[in-house]
């Protein structure tokens, strides 16, 4: 799996999306939108749209996000929007001048200043 898996999987979730989703709703669910919509005074469309934004914004910031990317395609967030893996970034494993392209230094002077 990789950026061109991640990529084809996005394409066809996205294609399988219509304009307008239909969307089944338990009890609960449906009263807290209620709730919301009145609170608010905004439709549905915009909250479920704002609900959809705020758990991207979450599962991106807590690191969700990358977990999963990572299970499913071995890529991070930041892998797939640049269209590039880090090891592609930096020059590959393995590389000229050492791991990622950067020259090697010694573990043992590290921490020294």
């Amino acid at each position: 799996m990789g950026l061109d898996d991640l990529d084809a999987a996005i394409t066809d979730e996205y294609g399988d999306l219509d304009d307008e989703a239909s969307l089944e709703l338990d009890r609960e669910t449906k009263h807290e939108l209620a709730l919301l919509s009145a609170a608010l005074g905004t439709d549905r469309d915009e909250l479920l749209r704002r609900g959809v934004h705020a758990l991207f914004r979450r599962t991106l910031d807590t690191g969700d996000l990358d977990f999963h990317l990572r299970q499913a395609f071995d890529v991070t967030y930041d892998e797939y929007l640049s269209g590039m893996t880090y090891d592609e970034m930096t020059g590959g494993a393995g590389g000229a001048g050492g791991a990622g392209g950067y020259p090697e230094r010694s573990d043992d002077r590290r921490y020294q200043q």
